[in-house]
């Protein structure tokens, strides 16, 4: 079934408010019922990433927000795990540059940024813990201007929106001096900002596979985006690295995101990122 699909990466130095900010929108979307507990840091399911406190391994999930399913990835925020958020742009259409309302762009935020840019993707620029003291969010706007600007962005780039929040509190703004009542705000700039997927259903099936995870019950697991066509589970596939035929392979369960879990599907569209098991 075909549905509207926005594909976007959660980008932010460590200790921006990446993750809160993804529970945040979880909580808000509906993801969870009202009577269930949501643990601090919900994506960082890895035993080291809790000890340290940090996102290394990239997570996926989805919600729905006005009919729209959104999938968000949320990418390493630390600069020991670069080369995880270059394989993570590649499945998405848009960005939410995250940034702190008192320290601006940081070292690691220019290096994904670079990235970002380089393979044409729009940012959304939240500006983060705007209800910190000593919050400065007009400084931290002309900076990741400035910053987008020394790293070649286009004029279409340039023109980035402007999204003001408190994760922690769950609102969002347009405006840093008016207080919205939710994160409304945001979710609207997704839909406008971000481009829906092409969709090329009707082409032979393209999958790429961009991170991989393992889980004891399933086995190998691959996780990307359908470029073309329609996939569905235990049909055969020819499997292709660069220019080179690596053979063929039959799919086991096709599986889709809601909030963090995996729902087996009968049939997934080119567009949506999904999960594979062998």
């Amino acid at each position: 079934m075909n549905r509207p699909i926005r594909n976007i990466a959660i980008i932010a130095h460590v200790d921006h408010g990446k993750t809160t900010l993804v529970d945040c929108l979880l909580k808000q979307s509906g993801t969870f019922a009202a009577h269930e507990r949501l643990g601090e840091r919900i994506m960082d399911s890895n035993d080291i990433e809790r000890e340290r406190g940090i996102t290394i391994l990239a997570k996926n999930c989805a919600i729905e927000y006005g009919g729209t399913r959104i999938n968000i990835v949320d990418t390493p925020g630390h600069a020991d795990f670069g080369g995880e958020v270059e394989r993570v742009l590649s499945m998405v259409d848009g960005v939410l540059l995250l940034v702190d309302a008192v320290e601006g762009p940081m070292p690691q935020t220019r290096f994904v940024t670079r990235k970002a840019l380089a393979q044409g993707l729009k940012a959304i620029v939240v500006v983060n813990k705007i209800d910190r003291p000593g919050s400065r969010p007009g400084w931290v706007v002309d900076q990741t201007f400035d910053l987008f600007d020394r790293l070649g962005a286009s004029d279409a780039q340039l023109d980035f929106p402007v999204i003001y929040a408190s994760a922690l509190q769950g609102w969002a703004s347009t405006d840093y001096t008016e207080r919205r009542p939710d994160m409304a705000a945001l979710f609207e700039a997704i839909l406008a900002h971000v481009p829906p997927p092409a969709a090329l259903p009707g082409l032979p099936l393209q999958l790429q596979i961009s991170t991989l995870d393992y889980n004891s019950y399933l086995g190998r697991i691959g996780i990307g985006r359908i470029r073309r066509g329609v996939l569905h589970p235990g049909e055969s596939v020819a499997l292709r690295f660069g220019s080179e035929d690596r053979g063929t392979a039959r799919i086991g369960q096709v599986l889709t995101f809601s909030g963090l879990e995996r729902v087996p599907v009968e049939e997934a569209s080119a567009g949506d990122i999904v999960a594979v098991t062998d």
